[in-house]
């Protein structure tokens, strides 16, 4: 955030808190695991998937892989800061899923039924 007061300029920078630790459950660790090499291979699979994308195919999985790569270690070996991301797109979709769902009903109901 940047505070320009009176021809004096200062910068003015504002630290969150840290999340707190995931609470741990059994299974988890592999749950883990399994959520952080799953997102970057749907995405290595999805690139597959373009024709003609040539060696820019080939960087996207290699980067893909280095994702997989660092997400595992997170996943396995600091398991209590390590939060799913099948959750955060659970979310996202259940959302864009709802504001369909009440534009659908706004319209049906716009159109006299």
């Amino acid at each position: 955030m940047f505070v320009a007061l009176m021809g004096m300029e200062m910068i003015v920078f504002v630290q969150r808190e840290p999340r707190p630790d995931a609470p741990y459950w059994s299974g988890r660790r592999w749950l883990a695991a399994l959520d952080a090499v799953a997102w970057p291979l749907a995405g290595a699979m999805l690139v597959l998937q373009i024709p003609g994308a040539g060696r820019g195919a080939g960087m996207v999985i290699f980067v893909a892989a280095l994702f997989a790569l660092f997400r595992l270690c997170g996943a396995l070996f600091a398991n209590h800061r390590y939060w799913f991301t099948t959750w955060w797109v659970a979310r996202a979709a259940a959302l864009l899923f709802l504001v369909g769902l009440v534009m659908k009903l706004a319209f049906w109901v716009a159109a006299g039924h």
